[in-house]
């Protein structure tokens, strides 16, 4: 057993009998009954598994971890406890950086962008900053410094985001008792005002003025496949296109580290059809991707693809075209053809062929249309979105070069096996009528 005594000035101390027959005392100083009730409790539980020889039960063995140093090392002058190790301590931008160049599940371009956060982290705190020393009301500091740089909301959320990463790493590792940034989040607001649905008439101008027949299928592939550019799209091979079942296998560099994610199937949807037997009929003899690999080369940079030098030349098409460019130029070309899609097929089947998820598609690409308010005005019983025709400007820019879409290609397609495309070595395909395989489908 153990007993409390209180000393003339206040101080409280325990005094127990050891398992030798000794008579030890722990001096707590000022604290309060409550407190050094709480301590006697456990100095009795120490003594008995001393005594008994019995190991310490998990909730022990917790509390002896989280000791204050001080008490701790009074304990363990007394026996009670093995003599505490101090907590391991560690530098702000030392341990950072170790710990993003230990993440090797993340992707190049990924870890640039969180190297960006540990300039901003080291920026703000110091590089040689002990860690143990930034508190909540420091986290909060510099959230108003992200703000007072006029960053964008979505941009200072994401860094919050892995600024509270970096520390539930070193809270993980035991170097601090909490993570100073739970709790520190600001809105990624500004996403409708970057949403934009792009017509099918506007893709027929932008068509009409692409430079060749590489950036027709780059855009086509965005708008009609919704396919991410530049990732899925530069990496898209004559192999991957089944032209007898209709079928595509898009490979997605940016999922391809989970489980399952690395490809998924998309129909050749009939808008795809007419651009892609022209591109195939220009490729040059063993070719093996789909678009130039010129600009796949200026694409693969150190930091993977976002070096991929496509806005600049899209956007000046987009105003040779007489349009002014929408704020995201390639994800809201993909995005609208989400948007068209969903109108015709369940969301579950949408989000596998675009790669996705129903909540995300939610959130970040299905959009209200000027079509869906004029059918509400109008008491549609059904919405029929872009009814009209099913490739109006693929036809436009083909007849222009000369080539027909009426009758069979004098071509060959990529066979079902892994190689190069060539096409002197197939057999002729079948004569295609206009509309490909698949009747035409409405919403498409």
């Amino acid at each position: 057993m153990a007993s409390i005594a209180r000393e003339k000035n206040g101080n409280r101390r325990i005094l127990f009998v050891a398992p030798d027959g000794k008579r030890p005392t722990i001096r707590l100083g000022k604290v309060s009954q409550r407190t050094a009730e709480g301590i006697k409790y456990r100095v009795e539980q120490l003594v008995e598994r001393l005594t008994y020889k019995q190991p310490m039960d998990s909730e022990l063995a917790q509390w002896v971890d989280d000791l204050e140093p001080r008490l701790g090392k009074k304990l363990a002058a007394v026996g009670l406890i093995a003599n505490p190790q101090a907590k391991p301590s560690a530098i702000l931008g030392p341990f950072m950086t170790a710990y993003l160049d230990g993440r090797t599940d993340l992707k190049p371009a990924t870890k640039l962008v969180r190297s960006q956060v540990i300039r901003d982290l080291n920026d703000f705190f110091g590089e040689s900053r002990d860690v143990r020393t930034i508190t909540p009301g420091s986290a909060d500091d510099f959230k108003q410094w992200l703000i007072g740089r006029k960053l964008a909301p979505t941009t200072i959320h994401k860094r919050l985001q892995s600024a509270r990463a970096f520390f539930h790493a070193m809270h993980r590792r035991k170097l601090i008792d909490e993570n100073p940034f739970d709790g520190v989040k600001a809105a990624a607001t500004g996403i409708q005002d970057r949403q934009r649905f792009v017509t099918r008439d506007e893709i027929a101008l932008v068509l009409a003025k692409c430079p060749d027949h590489h950036w027709r299928t780059i855009v086509t592939l965005s708008r009609f496949g919704g396919l991410r550019c530049p990732s899925e799209v530069l990496s898209l091979r004559w192999q991957d296109i089944d032209w007898e079942t209709s079928r595509i296998i898009v490979r997605s560099p940016k999922t391809e580290h989970h489980v399952g994610k690395a490809s998924r199937t998309i129909p050749l949807f009939p808008e795809l059809r007419p651009m892609l037997e022209e591109a195939f009929e220009l490729a040059p003899g063993g070719a093996e991707f789909v678009v130039d690999p010129r600009f796949r080369q200026a694409a693969m940079g150190p930091s993977g693809w976002m070096n991929a030098n496509l806005r600049t030349t899209f956007e000046k098409i987009i105003r040779r075209a007489g349009l002014s460019p929408w704020p995201r130029l390639f994800h809201n070309m993909r995005a609208s053809r989400e948007t068209e899609l969903v109108e015709t097929y369940p969301v579950q089947v949408v989000t596998s062929w675009l790669g996705n998820s129903p909540t995300v598609a939610m959130r970040h690409y299905l959009m209200t249309t000027d079509e869906h308010f004029a059918a509400a005005v109008k008491g549609a019983a059904e919405f029929e979105p872009q009814k009209a025709a099913h490739n109006p400007a693929q036809h436009t820019y083909a007849a222009s070069r000369g080539v027909s879409h009426r009758s069979g290609i004098a071509q060959q397609k990529t066979p079902g096996m892994p190689g190069f495309a060539n096409r002197r070595d197939l057999p002729r395909r079948c004569e295609v009528a206009e509309e490909g395989f698949e009747p035409p489908t409405r919403g498409l």
